[in-house]
């Protein structure tokens, strides 16, 4: 198997970023194209609209290809696009869908759907192939019992992304502090001072992004607090200011 990885400017992939990939079809020395992996929301926190989601879809069953969703915070774009998830997912034409749970408060766990029947035989037989068979899945999937249980998935996704709101609400007015992608999750990717980095992940904790134009990611879960987002703003205007 050969994946083929795809720049993109806000996370989504288009049929124009993929169109110059789709090449070598029937050619022994060439790796046959045959599914496009898309992931909602995107690693930049962005949102694929549902249209974008079947455009993709339509192209890849043209193409004789598959369309994957990797939805480890599914629940997040839930609630972000409002609609019921088989709206985007089965109903858009995605054929095989990862829907997170860890992500989103599960200790452990992610559900594999099959939507297109025709690729489901088999999976028992990749799955073992492909990654470590859990004793006991059932426990693992009795925790999706209480995920879905009173909407609980989506309460916890919908805090969540309230507070990405908020930090970017605070975050997006101080001086030198750059947001560099939509906020339409859970996530707020900004642009800070260099030299601001350590002393701020000595407080909080955080990923740099992009280490070249020191873009940072700042994720909010279901027990992110007001209180929380509040402390990280003061902390980060502090540091910023002193480099001003």
């Amino acid at each position: 198997m050969k994946l083929l990885s795809i720049t993109t400017p806000d996370g989504k992939l288009t049929i124009d970023l993929i169109k110059k990939h789709m090449h070598g079809f029937g050619f022994e020395h060439h790796s046959q194209p045959k599914i496009i992996s898309i992931t909602q929301p995107t690693e930049l926190g962005t949102i694929y609209s549902i249209n974008e989601i079947t455009a993709l879809a339509n192209y890849a069953h043209q193409n004789a290809m598959f369309l994957h969703m990797d939805g480890a915070r599914i629940s997040n774009a839930v609630v972000s696009l409002d609609c019921p998830v088989k709206e985007f997912t089965v109903d858009a034409g995605v054929d095989v869908l990862s829907f997170g749970g860890t992500k989103n408060g599960i200790m452990y766990g992610e559900a594999v759907l099959i939507f297109n029947k025709t690729l489901a035989g088999n999976f028992k037989y990749f799955r073992k192939q492909g990654m470590q068979l859990a004793s006991k899945m059932r426990y693992v999937g009795a925790q999706f019992n209480a995920f879905f249980a009173d909407d609980l998935w989506l309460k916890s996704a919908a805090h969540a992304n309230k507070m990405a709101q908020l930090l970017y609400q605070k975050v997006n007015s101080i001086v030198g502090v750059e947001v560099t992608q939509k906020v339409q999750a859970n996530g707020v990717f900004a642009k800070i001072p260099q030299s601001v980095i350590q002393k701020l992940q000595e407080e909080y904790f955080f990923y740099v992004w992009d280490e070249h134009t020191n873009e940072v990611r700042w994720m909010c879960s279901f027990d992110t607090t007001a209180d929380d987002i509040n402390a990280f703003a003061r902390i980060l205007e502090f540091l910023v200011s002193k480099e001003r």
